[in-house]
């Protein structure tokens, strides 16, 4: 049997930051478990390649969620990397802080010591800021490329309207002005995808004290008593066991972690009794508290040229692709997501409560096969999504059998409040005051998705239970509190009521935060080290 100090489980983006913090100092063995393969993948390291990486069962792990009647009974795609550096691997590299306001709102639920500014060092300390000019701000190993030089030209009409409405721009989401609209940062290094795995994690395997194995599948954690020891995970359907010292740490995410210690008897009593499984601590909180971001997307027909016409044909694809071999630059360096921002949808709500995407590119996406099949639309036309920031609706993630190659179930719950359902009129109302501007119309050719513009509040809402979808930001499926009644880890990151076993992952969030995950994921890994290293002196 196999002893380390500390056994990851998960190289994803908050698993990748942990390697790196805990073995610098040289003195600690560490072992991370990942159950996906190489990244060394080309549609990983090209930015725009994530839309092929969207259904690739080799690097995906691809979950279904249970059809939510707010939905209209659609079942949900849910797309979570399976490959070295996790969801970072094979996202849409928007980097977003999230809003200061956010993490009070984490101390506000019982997550003591995760305030704005407890956490901001840790995003300074983690971050290379590159702007447009090349220019470099802070030491991190995690680059956030300004590109605001190199999107598209129709941004422009985005800008407009938004000045007619009256919303002020931001030169940075991560800023000390985060309020407005501006571009997006992406997460990328000299046109290249900068994951998680090539920050955090092969800095870290350079080290002699650190360990990956990949393609294993982790089966449960042991327990002596009410102390973790190690795990077990298959290799070639065989099981082997290693041992930690100090700590098994679950770095799977928001779906698999609540899995894992499911299946390892920490979870709901009853749940686990009905599957055959010992109950190590009954804990009812683990896999529930899900919450995620929705979102609608509005397409049109544009009056001028977007990305459809330089890569729908075959000459502008190669066009595209000669200019990024040659300068790492052009459409395939960077995210479709552009442009948008975080906005308040009227002047008496306190703070910013929705999140706008700008898109210079529309397609359909039709079944076929298991991998559905989309297409850029042969015609001019971009997109104008809103997002609710901060939904109040939770679900739950529970296993569903005792073998851990069983997807967990996955019960979004969506629009289950009336606060959700007021956001969706106000973020309807909010795109359509966009499309009524000046700025807009001059834009617009024709409507591809329904005339947003005369919809009622009624019709607001049905659109979006018909054709609105996650955004990929699924949280707090081991929610962080200091009551063990209403949570599943302490601030430090310990399981409540165990020894030697913590969980670090988005699936800790209190509450989802404003905007995209990735970021805050990896500064909540860099924090919880610091707790881990206190904890083990």
């Amino acid at each position: 049997m196999d002893d380390y100090d500390y056994v990851i489980v998960g190289a994803g983006s908050a698993g990748c930051v942990l390697a790196d913090r805990l073995s610098r100092d040289g003195k600690n063995r560490i072992l991370i478990l990942e159950a996906g393969g190489s990244d060394r993948r080309v549609w990983i390291k090209l930015p725009i390649g994530y839309g092929r990486a969207f259904y690739d069962e080799r690097i995906n792990w691809k979950y279904e969620t249970e059809p939510d009647s707010a939905f209209r009974d659609r079942k949900g795609y849910w797309p979570r990397g399976k490959v070295i550096g996790g969801s970072s691997s094979i996202n849409a590299l928007v980097y977003c802080r999230g809003l200061p306001g956010d993490y009070t709102d984490w101390q506000e639920a019982g997550a003591s010591g995760w305030g704005w500014d407890d956490v901001h060092p840790h995003f300074n300390q983690i971050e290379r800021r590159i702007a447009t000019d090349g220019s470099v701000e802070g030491d991190g190993p995690m680059w956030v490329t300004d590109v605001k030089d190199r999107v598209h030209r129709i941004n422009r009409h985005f800008f407009n309207a938004a000045r007619e409405i009256g919303f002020s721009e931001t030169d940075d989401f991560n800023g000390p002005e985060p309020e407005g609209v501006g571009y997006y940062r992406i997460t990328t290094r000299n046109g290249l995808r900068c994951s998680a795995a090539d920050a955090f994690l092969r800095p870290a395997l350079r080290r002699k004290n650190v360990t990956l194995i990949s393609e294993v599948m982790v089966e449960r954690v042991t327990f002596e008593g009410q102390r973790a020891t190690g795990v077990v995970y298959l290799r070639d359907g065989q099981p082997v066991t290693v041992r930690a010292r100090k700590e098994v740490i679950s770095s799977a995410g928001s779906v698999n972690s609540p899995k894992l210690l499911q299946l390892s008897g920490v979870g709901p009593g009853q749940l686990l009794r009905q599957h055959g499984l010992g109950v190590v601590c009954d804990n009812a909180n683990v896999g529930g508290g899900l919450q995620d971001h929705t979102a609608i997307t509005y397409y049109y027909k544009a009056t001028e040229p977007t990305l459809n016409d330089e890569l729908r044909p075959w000459w502008g694809q190669l066009w595209a692709g000669m200019k990024y071999v040659l300068t790492r630059r052009g459409p395939l360096s960077l995210s479709v997501n552009q442009c948008g921002g975080f906005v308040r949808s009227s002047p008496d709500v306190a703070r910013p409560d929705m999140q706008l995407y700008f898109t210079p590119i529309s397609y359909t996406t039709a079944p076929s096969g298991t991998r559905p099949l989309v297409t850029m639309d042969p015609f001019p036309g971009f997109q104008i999504c809103f997002q609710p920031a901060r939904p109040t609706s939770r679900g739950r993630i529970d296993i569903q059998s005792p073998d851990v190659s069983i997807a967990p179930k996955i019960d979004t719950n969506y629009l289950s409040t009336n606060k959700d359902i007021e956001d969706v009129i106000a973020g309807g109302r909010l795109i359509r005051s966009f499309v009524r501007t000046d700025g807009l119309k001059k834009l617009i050719a024709g409507t591809v998705t329904g005339d947003l513009a005369a919809f009622s509040d009624e019709q607001i809402v049905e659109d979006y239970r018909q054709r609105s979808t996650t955004v990929f930001h699924p949280v707090s499926t081991c929610m962080m509190g200091t009551d063990a009644r209403t949570s599943v880890v302490a601030p430090d990151m310990k399981v409540h009521g165990l020894s030697g076993l913590r969980v670090v992952d988005a699936s800790t969030f209190p509450n989802v935060t404003s905007g995209n995950t990735n970021a805050p994921t990896l500064m909540l890994a860099h924090k919880a080290a610091d707790a881990i290293l206190r904890g083990n002196i």
